[in-house]
């Protein structure tokens, strides 16, 4: 059995966790806290490229600016990438931008740290919006230690499984009402071929804690793994976590989309779209994508519940939120910003503009009241908001956890160790080692963790 190593205290890992947090400055340059920032009448915006995102940038000038006189400068990236910018510019408090798109795995920990900005203080003055609509599960994960808010969620999402049910029909095939892992692997096998080039299934495998471990880790925990036992033990050389990786890696190197290991949320959803993939298990939110006027398979796709082997359930719980920077030099306007792009105002913008399908929901009981909605959304919408509500971030597995998170561990090191495993994981998937090899590094890499945190 091993030996703990001897403890550091406290106020030591709160600084390793922050030199996690701030690694990527390292490794580039960075304008420190003389940056730019923003002032007078301008925020900068720092948010993902989601196609949500983008279609909020599109809207913000000729609604948002026109309506309140506030100039919206906002920074794209990819998931990867912005998560490293805004750890850059938020541990180090450097308020180049006021407002950035963060989940609920970072706002808890942000808060702790002092990085963010409450909003209870907004809200008192600001009963229009409705604070109480928004849906329990997104409030409680976007809340402190000191049960203040610190973000309000642009949209909600858990996963399900999206299936082409047009393919499904002409092969004789039925979806489960609540299918299993081992019933997906023998319907891709099925599938795949079912038009020209047409691969099975799409599952991530592009290396990011936020990207192949999010679909992984809950796969893991409906096969009865975890990444830490109670009492901090890691647990990535058990059985059940070899067990779920195997399945996981062999099922999409089989019957997989091509590229796997490169493939993100963002692949994916352009390889279902494009009818390259019979099935995808990803985010809810994928939905409105998929269903938008225009899309080439609006109307084609079927829904089902996250698959399960050992759990009922195994959804995951994620908000893409706002979080305003605690040293933002434009904080009110900063607000003004986020209770626009996070209120009712918005979504019916959308619906009325874009198409309800595309509204930004998952976060408001009242979207899934409104009859444009229910009726344009009817092919996904009561599926997500199940998913959401079901969703178990405390109990996500078949034994107790150590800290909350079903698709992550919310602790500040697992971005770092999250990011590491990934790597591993994708590089089974690539065919550049066995998933023996992956786990015994990942196991590795975990038992640091578990030495810091074994006894609390």
């Amino acid at each position: 059995m091993r030996t703990p190593s001897r403890r550091r205290p406290r106020a030591t890992l709160v600084l390793a966790a922050a030199g996690t947090l701030l690694a990527p400055l390292l490794s580039g340059c960075w304008a420190g806290a003389g940056g730019t920032g923003s002032g007078g009448d301008s925020i900068n915006v720092l948010m993902v490229n989601n196609p949500q995102m983008t279609e909020l940038r599109k809207l913000t000038a000729a609604h948002f600016t026109e309506d309140t006189g506030i100039k919206v400068n906002f920074t794209v990236l990819p998931e990867n990438d912005v998560r490293d910018k805004i750890s850059q510019d938020f541990a180090n408090q450097a308020g180049q931008y006021d407002v950035a798109t963060l989940s609920n795995y970072e706002i808890p920990i942000y808060a702790r740290n002092g990085w963010l900005h409450e909003m209870d203080t907004y809200l008192a003055k600001d009963p229009s919006y409705d604070e109480q609509d928004v849906l329990k599960p997104m409030r409680q994960s976007l809340t402190g230690d000191d049960g203040r808010l610190y973000g309000q969620p642009f949209y909600g999402e858990s996963s399900f499984l999206m299936y082409r049910k047009d393919v499904f029909a002409q092969q004789g095939l039925t979806m489960p009402a609540h299918p299993t892992w081992r019933q997906i692997a023998g319907l891709a096998a099925r599938v795949e071929g079912a038009r020209p080039g047409m691969k099975g299934i799409c599952l991530r495998g592009l290396p990011g804690w936020g990207e192949v471990m999010a679909p992984l880790t809950t796969v893991v925990n409906t096969f009865g793994g975890t990444w830490f036992d109670k009492n901090w033990k890691a647990r990535l050389d058990s059985p059940e976590w070899k067990r779920a990786t195997r399945f996981y890696v062999g099922l999409v190197r089989e019957h997989g989309e091509s590229g796997a290991a490169q493939s993100g949320f963002a692949e994916c959803l352009n390889n279902m779209t494009q009818g390259k993939v019979a099935m995808w298990y990803d985010a809810t939110s994928a939905a409105g994508s998929l269903e938008a006027a225009g899309s080439p398979v609006k109307g084609k796709v079927g829904y089902a519940p996250a698959p399960v082997e050992r759990t009922e359930s195994s959804g995951w719980l994620y908000t893409w939120a706002w979080g305003i920077q605690k040293a933002s030099r434009n904080a009110d306007k900063a607000w003004k910003f986020v209770s626009w792009a996070s209120g009712k105002e918005y979504e019916q913008l959308v619906g009325d503009t874009v198409g309800w399908a595309d509204v930004p929901a998952g976060k408001r009981a009242s979207t899934y009241a409104n009859p444009a909605y229910v009726k344009e959304a009817a092919a996904f919408q009561q599926m997500t908001k199940a998913a959401i509500e079901g969703a178990r971030p405390k109990d996500p597995g078949v034994q107790p956890r150590p800290a909350p998170g079903i698709q992550f561990v919310g602790i500040p090191e697992f971005t770092d160790l999250g990011t590491k495993v990934s790597q591993e994981i994708s590089a089974a998937i690539a065919g550049r080692q066995s998933v023996e090899s992956a786990l015994r590094k990942s196991q590795q890499l975990a038992e640091r963790i578990s030495e810091e945190y074994e006894g609390r």
